[in-house]
């Protein structure tokens, strides 16, 4: 499933048992590390962002070109009836040094954009070899080299320990006096306390930011400071960008069914093992189990409450709306052990994966003779033991036309079993065998 969210708040998850978290709201990627263990792959949308987000990032820029022209105040005198020419005197782009911090995809759109301006283009990218950057006319060198030539710095890098605050007292001190800055990537690369310092003395000429620690910001400062242009996180936020949104999501909910490549998948190697055909066997051994009890239940209710054991190894339920209970147990048998709720009533189910094949172990206490194989059409029957009681049913398959092609009966105990029987086909009419089973439930896997 594919999961489209505004907010990083209230967001519930959808079944079902792995898939993708697409994101395509440019806040942040912090939040995956809880994500992975539900192994969900989470996705942004990468084709909107080189052709969306370098236009944000260069409207900014040319907007520091009349920093010390206070275009916003100039708007504001118009309409004020003044016509103050001479307060508005401003400088220009070309010639200017330009400073990338990060030079991903988007750090080289900006570049191709800005050089147009006639922009010199230097950059830092810890990952990206220079030479590569080279060829699209960016010089790359160290921050302790970049900081002091720059007239301008723009910073597109995820935010993560080593570059929150990068950008600081200590870096503003090595730029030149006046230096303007632009922040449209993650709120928090960028000191704010440092910055509206370094604005206050001048030492930062002037800063665009679209995006802010605490969004929206509770404190002013910087987005009442007259030096600093701010939005708030408009960086995707046109009409064409959101209808490529959707176009990208269908496509990467295609490319998850057909199984090809996803583009975007930020935690995808880490979920490696979560594709293997081994672990593929397990996922279809929990969809596979919540079917057989879903079918054995007396009650058509949805479930009220799940709890799922793993035995050997971790598997986790994907459900909405319940009330779900994790739990792993190290044992030398690979197991995984449902059980539900529904209407105050429990019902259980044990089972495994053997020989590449989900099977059934047990149901509601009763533990098969021989494991169950969860393919094909099965009939499950609760009923007392007795020597007729295999003669009727099977005399009901035959007269529906239905062949008996496997049986497992649970060990006897006290009172009624379940019994399992592979067949051909569903029968037409299992309300036929009410005369003879208390229970009754078919289904296909």
């Amino acid at each position: 499933m594919i999961f489209k969210k505004k907010s990083n708040k209230n967001c519930v998850l959808k079944k079902k048992t792995f898939g993708l978290w697409t994101y395509k709201w440019g806040k942040k990627y912090e939040k995956r590390p809880a994500i992975t263990p539900l192994s969900l792959i989470y996705c942004y949308i990468p084709i909107v962002i080189p052709v969306t987000y370098p236009i944000k990032y260069c409207k900014y820029l040319s907007r520091f070109s009349v920093f010390p022209r206070r275009i916003p105040q100039a708007v504001i005198s118009m309409k004020d009836g003044k016509w103050d020419r001479k307060k508005f005197m401003g400088a220009e782009l070309y010639g200017k040094v330009l400073g990338i911090v990060g030079l991903g995809r988007i750090g080289k759109e900006v570049a191709t954009r800005m050089q147009s301006f006639g922009m010199k283009t230097i950059g830092y990218d810890p990952i990206t070899p220079p030479e590569v950057s080279a060829s699209w006319g960016v010089e790359q060198m160290s921050l302790e080299e970049l900081w002091p030539q720059c007239d301008y710095i723009t910073v597109h890098t995820p935010l993560m320990p080593s570059t929150t605050g990068l950008l600081n007292d200590t870096s503003f001190a090595k730029c030149k006096k006046g230096v303007k800055v632009v922040n449209c990537a993650r709120g928090g690369i960028i000191d704010e306390a440092a910055l509206l310092r370094a604005l206050e003395s001048g030492q930062c000429g002037g800063a665009g930011l679209d995006v802010f620690v605490e969004e929206p910001p509770k404190n002013r400062a910087l987005v009442n400071h007259p030096n600093v242009i701010s939005c708030p996180h408009l960086g995707a936020s046109t009409k064409e960008a959101q209808a490529r949104c959707g176009k990208e999501i269908a496509l990467q909910i295609v490319d998850m069914a057909t199984g090809k490549a996803l583009v975007g998948a930020v935690n995808a190697q880490v979920l490696v093992s979560s594709f293997s055909p081994d672990s593929h066997q397990w996922i279809l051994l929990g969809e596979s189990m919540g079917r057989v009890l879903k079918a054995c239940t007396a009650s058509k209710e949805p479930f009220s409450q799940v709890h799922v054991t793993s035995l050997g190894r971790l598997l986790g339920p994907y459900v909405t709306n319940l009330q779900v209970q994790m739990d792993h147990k190290d044992n030398e048998c690979e197991a995984c052990v449902l059980e539900v709720s529904v209407n105050s009533r429990s019902y259980k189910a044990v089972g495994s994966v053997q020989a590449g094949v989900p099977v059934l172990l047990e149901l509601n206490g009763n533990v098969f003779r021989q494991p169950v194989p969860l393919t094909g059409h099965l009939l499950f029957f609760k009923a007392a033991n007795s020597t007729e009681l295999l003669l009727s049913v099977t005399g009901v398959l035959a007269a529906a036309g239905v062949e008996l092609q496997s049986f497992s009966a649970s060990t006897a105990g006290s009172g009624e079993q379940w019994y399992c029987m592979g067949i051909s086909s569903l029968l037409g009419d299992i309300g036929a065998l009410k005369s003879f089973v208390k229970e009754a439930a078919q289904l296909t896997v």
